[in-house]
Parts: structure tokens; C-alpha cells; sequence
């Protein structure tokens, strides 16, 4: 009997494949005819946005806390742009492509060079030898250890709470993403090309229309609160008390998924604007299960309901990881380098 990913059964028994595929098979798609729809509701997410950037140079009290509102829907519009990048959201793969750029340019995202990224943190994600692309900066506690000084500084710096969910977020939309990389094709580089375009065009467009003083500060706000719930989300779906982390010999697909993803179980109406993706677990076994099926194939298998959910409390506990620690298998805060900097002290000693 064979499990899902690249593991075998003695290593991995959790999943049969043809569990996996009945599971699949049971969560259908929206069809094409879905696409009308799907931009309309785009449309009604971003609308606050725009409405309150007329209001914003008058009534800024009362333009502020709409503001607040529109990057909670931005949150769930990046939802829809990252299922449409892992062909997920529509049966038709054009259709997911022509919503993904949109919604790209929504968001700030290229959507093909983004899609290119994502889809190496997926076929990587947990693997301690192919960290770099798409993920979060981990190092581990001897490669910390023996990094420079100035790499060390660099490192808290760029893994302090206010650096990366306050600026990060600004750093992300408005500078690393206009900038393809190195060894992107001529697909993903022109993705970048052509969103920032259609970016600078949206924003000259609506500077124009309500002021720029307007834009800019409807945008700054909107772009915090988006960016900073996704960051963190994105930050606790991987790094949490219990997560997966693996050399690449023993890297097995399906545990990366099931033990280092987590599974965020928020108040309802966080799950709605956070488009499900707490269920990250079901997601990274399978990226072909669009948002809005998440829900509904955790409960259709035992196993996935096996699987420890965090809490919106508990997740709290996430601040405190900073590095993985191969000898006790865990993340680890910097005071374990304390105690560990006394261990060897006592242990010179004696």
C-alpha cells in the first residue's frame, strides 16, 4: 500500500492513494461560467476601498476604519488570486489565468512570476536543504551560530515582530515584487513588467479621480492591514510548536503537509476573510483543492480532524520561534542559545 507524496507506506501510512483520489474527486470546481461572478465579487470587495478614498480628505475618522474593512477583503481577494495560481478556483485553466492577473494587480502580486515562487515553497516546504525560495528566513540553531555578526544582526532584524509584519509588508508590494528574479523565464519576468504597468496605471488613475493625499493614505492603510494579516498567516502556517522540518533524505511529501503545515482554526468570520486557508493542512497535501473546498474535505476524512489545530490564542506562541534546532527537533526562541552558550560554559569548566 502505497501513501500519498513521495514516502512509502512503512514511512508514511497514513493516506492511500486511492483514499486520496475518492477525496479529491468529491470536491468539484466552479465552472467557467463562474468567472462573471467570481469578478463581481472582486469588485464588491475592493468597493469599500474606493468609496472611502472620496471620503478620505474630509471625514478621515470615519475613512480609516473603512480603510481597516477593505484590507480585510483584500485578504480574502489574495485567497482567490492564490487558487487561481494553483489552477484551483476554476476548472478552466484560462480562466484562472485571466483572474489571477487581475486580482494580481489588486493585490500587488505578478501573478506568473508569484505562481513560480509559490510553486517551489509547495515542492519544498519543510525540506532544511532547500530553503531560499518562497518561504520564510530559518536558519538553524548551529548555521546561526556560525553566521557572522553582521548575518546575525540581520537576521533578528529581518525576524523582529514589528520588521516583519509592519514593514515587511510595505518591502513586499511595493519593492520585491516589481522586481523579477534573477532566474526567472521570459514568462514570469514579463508578468512583472506588465502588473507593475497595470499597478501604476490603477494607482494614477484613482490619484487622479479622488487626490493623491487621498490614494496614498486609503492605500498605506488598506496595504498594512492586507499585508500584515497575510504575512502572518502565512508566517504561523509554518512555523508553530510540533512543525516538520527534514534534511532532504528523509524529506517525505505528505508529512511535510499534514506535520508542517499547520491547522488554523480561527473564529468564523476570520476563516471567511482569511479564505480558508487555515485548513493548510489539506492544502498542502493537495494545492488542486480550491478555498472554498478546504472546509468540507477536512471533514471528510478522519485522518485531516486528527490533525492538532492551533488557535487564534495558541498561535500567539509563534512569536517566540526563531530557530530550528536539529538535535531536539523543534523551534527554538534565542534564549535557548543563552542556555546553550552556559551548557558549553559549565561543560568547559568541568
Amino acid at each position: 500500500m502505497t501513501s500519498v507524496g513521495t514516502g512509502t507506506a512503512e514511512r508514511n501510512p497514513w493516506l492511500t492513494r486511492a483514499t486520496w483520489r475518492r477525496i479529491l474527486r468529491d470536491q468539484p470546481l466552479i465552472p467557467l461560467s463562474g468567472l462573471l461572478i467570481a469578478l463581481v465579487i472582486v469588485l464588491q470587495l475592493v468597493q469599500p476601498g474606493i468609496v472611502t478614498a472620496s471620503w478620505a480628505g474630509v471625514i478621515v475618522r470615519q475613512a480609516v476604519p473603512l480603510a481597516i474593512l477593505a484590507g480585510g477583503f483584500l485578504v480574502r481577494v489574495f485567497i482567490i488570486f492564490h487558487d487561481c495560481g494553483h489552477g484551483s478556483f476554476f476548472r478552466s485553466r484560462k480562466a484562472n489565468d485571466i483572474l489571477g492577473f487581475i486580482t494580481g494587480v489588486l493585490t500587488f502580486a505578478p501573478y506568473y512570476h508569484w505562481r513560480w515562487e509559490h510553486a517551489v515553497h509547495h515542492a519544498t516546504s519543510g525540506d532544511l536543504d532547500r530553503r531560499g525560495l518562497g518561504d520564510m528566513w530559518t536558519l538553524t540553531v548551529q548555521e546561526y551560530l556560525e553566521s557572522s555578526r553582521w548575518n546575525r544582526f540581520a537576521y533578528r532584524l529581518g525576524r523582529n515582530p514589528i520588521v516583519l509584519f509592519v514593514l515587511a509588508p510595505f518591502f513586499l508590494f511595493l519593492i520585491k515584487y516589481r522586481l523579477p528574479k534573477a532566474k526567472a523565464n521570459r514568462r514570469e519576468r514579463l508578468s512583472v513588467y506588465w502588473t507593475n504597468l497595470a499597478v501604476l496605471g490603477m494607482a494614477a488613475g484613482l490619484s487622479w479621480f479622488f487626490g493623491i493625499k487621498a490614494f496614498l493614505l486609503i492605500q498605506a492603510v488598506i496595504m498594512m492591514v492586507a499585508g500584515s494579516a497575510g504575512l502572518w498567516l502565512f508566517y504561523v502556517q509554518h512555523q508553530f510548536e510540533g512543525v516538520y522540518w527534514e534534511r532532504r533524505e528523509e524529506w517525505d511529501y505528505t508529512a511535510a503537509a499534514l506535520q508542517g503545515s499547520s491547522f488554523y482554526k480561527l473564529p468564523k468570520v476570520l476563516q471567511w476573510f482569511s479564505g480558508n486557508i487555515g485548513f493548510h493542512h489539506i492544502h498542502h497535501l493537495s494545492s488542486r483543492i480550491p478555498n472554498y473546498n478546504l472546509e468540507k474535505c477536512h471533514k471528510a476524512e478522519p485522518l485531516f480532524q486528527s490533525v492538532k489545530p492551533i488557535t487564534l490564542f495558541s498561535s500567539l506562541k509563534s512569536f517566540t520561534f526563531r530557530l530550528w534546532d536539529e538535535q531536539r527537533r523543534m523551534l527554538v526562541g534565542y534564549r535557548h542559545l543563552r542556555d546553550l552558550r552556559r551548557q558549553q560554559k559549565r561543560a568547559a569548566h568541568h
